[in-house]
């Protein structure tokens, strides 16, 4: 596929003729300061009719207006510390072509080159966020979008895609963001009641343990799985009969389970072996205080980790692997959330640790271990500007081997799509048991 870029510019909020909001700064809070530095991607696809550019590029300026981080750069203040500078200086905006005609029957797998031409690039981007518009000879056109991770997670930025939209269909934008990152002061004394060396942090001296490249890179294969609403059905009441509680196990904590013990059989592990799952945690809703709205435009992503032996996770019933992930998941509570508040501001900087992200930013074998990631959630869908909703969604990432990711399906029938990225020989078993109900 070949995408010809036609213009590029810098695009900034729109303010109706009132006077623009003086610049300011907000500083990063220990939630973003743990996670990826880096530029993340989505694209979306959308059949003709479609909107104009013109009408897409006015419903950003304002959105922009009401999200002014989007629009701003990273920055540091006078004691060093890293801030959002909200100086208005834009959005990259990039209008491209593709001369031909976008065959819906093909799957955006993240991985491919021709979807890596769909977004601008990651890499060396002083803008925050930065939107691609390509058009193909049918009508049907490609939205690319990137944002940097420390200025929100995945909840923000589908809040903030959504109220793009509805700026574009002139509707209002309800809820506006919450912009405060200061209300997670540590308390005094400070409690430290969970160690989080190890997880969300490491000590500085183990940069660069993940520098040197692994032989085996070239062998991930990433491919898209769709599970059924039937069978996730399934999978579901399997699991749930071993909960105690007699409250059935999430969609998200089976699934994990099916495929974390389906990832483990394919990868023909050693029984004494201990693999792990680490999973992403929304702590908005988990914090008692101070109370955070689902508004909150910023990262608020923790991460819960479930391990096993192999021989264990593999010898016992699936509902023990999902009550393993459930009480892992639940253990990310209030405590836990303020324990980690109270070690970022008075533990990093004495015990020179630095984020467990940061280090593992080249790990691309995770084996025997697995991250899990989902939008089930998330409105990224409803992106709609004016002429109804994409029929195709995906995240654009280089796969990471054991790094899966769960989305609801476009089927929209609740089924659900997952995109696995393995070693090549791995992937053929993977394919054998990950449809078994055994």
């Amino acid at each position: 596929m070949k995408v010809i870029i036609k213009t590029s510019k810098l695009v900034k909020p729109f303010y109706g003729g009132a006077q623009p909001p003086p610049i300011d700064s907000i500083p990063l809070s220990v939630f973003d300061k743990v996670t990826w530095n880096m530029h993340i991607a989505v694209i979306y696809a959308y059949r003709p009719p479609t909107p104009s550019t013109g009408a897409i590029e006015l419903g950003l300026r304002k959105v922009l207006a009401v999200y002014r981080e989007m629009a701003g750069r990273l920055s540091t203040d006078d004691s060093g510390e890293i801030v959002i500078l909200r100086n208005d200086v834009g959005v990259r905006f990039i209008e491209a072509y593709a001369d031909q005609n976008l065959d819906e029957t093909v799957s955006f797998m993240p991985s491919e080159p021709k979807v890596k031409s769909l977004h601008p690039s990651l890499y060396g981007v002083k803008e925050l966020t930065q939107v691609q518009v390509t058009r193909f000879n049918c009508g049907s056109m490609v939205l690319g979008f990137t944002l940097h991770h420390r200025v929100a997670d995945g909840n923000a930025t589908s809040n903030f895609l959504v109220a793009w939209g509805k700026a574009c269909r002139n509707i209002e934008i309800s809820p506006l963001p919450f912009h405060d990152r200061t209300i997670f002061t540590p308390r005094d004394p400070p409690i430290f009641d969970f160690n989080h060396k190890g997880i969300e942090f490491m000590p500085e001296n183990m940069k660069g343990i993940y520098d040197s490249v692994d032989d085996r890179v070239e062998e991930i294969r990433a491919e898209q799985f769709h599970f059924t609403a039937d069978f996730i059905s399934k999978i579901k009441s399997k699991a749930s009969s071993m909960n105690p509680n007699k409250k059935p196990f999430s969609t998200f904590e089976c699934m994990i389970a099916h495929l974390w013990r389906a990832v483990t059989k394919a990868r023909r592990l050693d029984g004494s072996e201990t693999t792990q799952v680490r999973i992403s945690v929304d702590c908005r809703n988990r914090i008692k205080n101070p109370k955070v709205p689902n508004s909150y435009l910023g990262n608020m992503v923790l991460w819960a980790i479930a391990k096993a032996k192999v021989d264990e996770l593999l010898g016992e019933p699936l509902g023990h692997a999902a009550k393993l992930l459930h009480d892992a998941i639940i253990s990310i509570d209030d405590n836990y959330i303020k324990s980690f508040i109270d070690f970022a501001h008075h533990r990093v900087e004495a015990e020179k640790l630095v984020p467990t992200i940061g280090i593992e930013h080249n790990r691309r074998i995770l084996s025997p271990d697995m991250d899990a990631g989902t939008w089930l959630r998330l409105p990224f869908c409803d992106l709609d500007f004016g002429c109804g909703a994409p029929y195709s969604f995906s995240p654009c990432f280089s796969p990471i081997e054991g790094d899966i990711f769960l989305m609801p399906s476009f089927v929209d029938d609740g089924s659900i799509d997952v995109y696995v990225p393995l070693l090549h020989e791995d992937m053929k078993v993977f394919k054998d048991v990950c449809y078994s109900l055994n």
